[in-house]
């Protein structure tokens, strides 16, 4: 590991009263827990029906398009 990267991982575990395996931990942690719910929020999103734009019907609704009940 570089030596200014070394430094300041051990800055900021000081800063958070922790050991540095500690805070490397949690930093992996919240990474994985981004990745899995960037990856259960993709799926969900690939599940859904596309919306036909190509018949003589009006577009969609912004609201529809851009649909976030689960958010509310």
């Amino acid at each position: 590991m570089e030596e200014k990267l070394a430094r300041w991982v051990r800055i900021k575990a000081a800063e958070k009263d922790m050991s540095v395996s500690k805070y490397i931990r949690e930093l992996i942690e919240e990474h994985m827990n981004r990745a899995r719910e960037y990856a259960r929020a993709m799926k969900k999103n690939l599940a859904k029906q596309p919306i036909d734009i190509s018949s003589n019907q009006p577009y969609p609704g912004r609201e529809d398009i851009h649909d976030r009940s689960d958010l509310r």
